[in-house]
């Protein structure tokens, strides 16, 4: 009973006649091609060098596809029985491109090794439990061709993409990362950090109280992140700046604002109103330093100038919220 619920719909591979055998390599090989030709598509317009070995593993693909489908009209006829890695119990899986998305390059290519390596254990697998020698001999050579697939990819590589080519590709999508989420997502954090200091605290010594003051943050954060997303979606959709994707950005930022707020807001869940106020102020020398680091960090501002730049302009907004709460 527990078998059927778990597994239903799914044969196990000792199961599988030869025929079945050579038709589920057949549908394999076809979705092989299909990933490669996908991600050769995903990564042509930003990385060129690397579309170009997709596209040449998706040709060996085809060709080994068309091999298998000419040995099966020879031994089974022309039926293909429909047979796909989904309806095998323990078959590899593998996912969509758009599972993927964004396509880092290293990732991508760490992806196509592990197909590879997947597909010939899956053919070494088959021949051993094989009794036929015509199959095992089959799929024992369908196991070399898959091995001799990841040589393969690694000489297209060195011709296609060698290390200075990869390397200026992995630059070109650490900048692409930089401007599209990592810049956005700092505006985004100084924005709601330092900009909501100023009424939240001002709420809080203006009324003492805890509640009011959290759901006056609570709606400076919101208000804030919606309004800095949709200004950054907005106003610049990234074809003439090369920052990529506006509504990422625009994510991003929006996110990232709403977390600058929200942070310091969050004490005010305490009733007491000196422990909230007090934990509040630890979480904004913690957020305000955090800008400092990340701007050194991915920005490559020097760090005491972004510390100086982040924590004085915060304390001066800090005691503006101070001095107006006490009017």
């Amino acid at each position: 009973m527990l078998s059927s619920l778990f597994f239903s719909g799914r044969r196990p591979f000792s199961s599988l006649s030869e025929q079945e055998i050579l038709a589920l390599a057949i549908s394999s090989e076809e979705d092989d091609e299909r990933i490669y030709l996908n991600y050769a598509e995903g990564l042509r317009e930003n990385f060129p060098d690397t579309a170009t070995i997709f596209e040449k593993m998706a040709g060996e693909e085809s060709q080994h596809r068309q091999r298998l489908i000419a040995i099966f009209r020879n031994r089974f006829g022309e039926h293909i029985p429909l047979i796909r890695r989904e309806h095998v119990r323990g078959f590899y899986e593998r996912k969509p491109d758009w599972l993927m998305r964004p396509l880092g390059i290293d990732r991508v290519r760490q992806a196509v090794f592990q197909m590879e390596e997947q597909t010939a254990n899956f053919y070494h697998t088959a021949a051993k439990s094989a009794t036929d020698a015509e199959t095992r001999k089959l799929l024992g050579d369908l196991a070399m061709e898959e091995e001799k697939h990841e040589y393969i990819a690694d000489v297209l590589e060195k011709k296609y993409a060698p290390g200075n080519v990869q390397e200026k590709e992995r630059e070109r999508e650490r900048k692409q990362n930089l401007l599209t989420w990592i810049q956005p997502g700092l505006a985004g954090l100084m924005d709601g950090s330092v900009s909501t200091l100023a009424p939240i605290f001002a709420a809080a010594f203006a009324t003492s109280d805890t509640r009011k003051t959290f759901l006056i943050g609570l709606s400076a954060s919101l208000g804030a992140g919606m309004s800095m997303g949709l200004t950054e979606a907005f106003h610049d959709d990234g074809k003439l700046s090369g920052r990529g994707s506006s509504t990422k950005r625009g994510i991003a930022n929006g996110l990232m604002t709403t977390i600058g707020g929200i942070g310091h807001t969050l004490p005010y869940l305490i009733p007491d109103f000196n422990i909230a106020t007090t934990i509040s102020c630890i979480v904004v020398a913690i957020e305000l330093w955090s800008i400092a680091f990340i701007q050194n960090r991915y920005m490559d501002t020097p760090f005491f100038r972004a510390a100086l730049q982040i924590v004085l302009g915060g304390v001066l907004v800090f005691t503006i919220g101070i001095l107006v709460g006490h009017f």
